[in-house]
C-alpha cells in the first residue's frame, strides 16, 4: 500500500475558504478519479509563526498506480487548486509505503 501526502501551508487568510474546498470539492475530485482506495485530511498542530497546515493523505494499491496518478489526472486538478488559491499556498508531496 503507498500513501501519497500532500502537505499543504497556507495564508491564514484563506485557511477557512481552503478547507471548505479541499473537503467539498478537491478531495471528492481526486477520490472519483479511481486511482486512490481512501483519504483523510490532517492538520497540523506544531504549527509555526501562526501558519496553517495540512496534509491531505490518499492511500492507493502501487507505486505504479500512484504515479499513473500523477501523469493522468493531477495536472488539471493542481491547475484548478491554482486558480483558487494560487500565491498564496505552498505544497510539497511525499510518497511513503505503508509498512504496517
Amino acid at each position: 500500500m503507498i500513501l501519497y501526502n500532500v502537505t499543504t501551508s497556507l495564508d491564514p487568510e484563506i485557511a477557512e475558504e481552503w478547507l471548505v474546498y479541499m473537503r467539498d470539492t478537491h478531495m471528492p475530485e481526486v477520490m472519483a478519479t479511481g486511482f486512490f482506495l481512501k483519504s483523510q485530511l490532517c492538520r497540523m498542530l506544531n504549527e509555526e509563526d501562526n501558519g496553517v497546515t495540512y496534509a491531505s493523505q490518499y492511500y492507493c494499491v502501487s507505486l505504479e498506480q500512484l504515479e499513473e496518478y500523477q501523469q493522468v489526472a493531477a495536472p488539471a486538478l493542481i491547475r484548478e487548486m491554482e486558480k483558487h488559491f494560487g500565491g498564496r499556498y505552498a505544497s510539497f508531496r511525499t510518497m511513503l509505503e505503508v509498512v504496517d
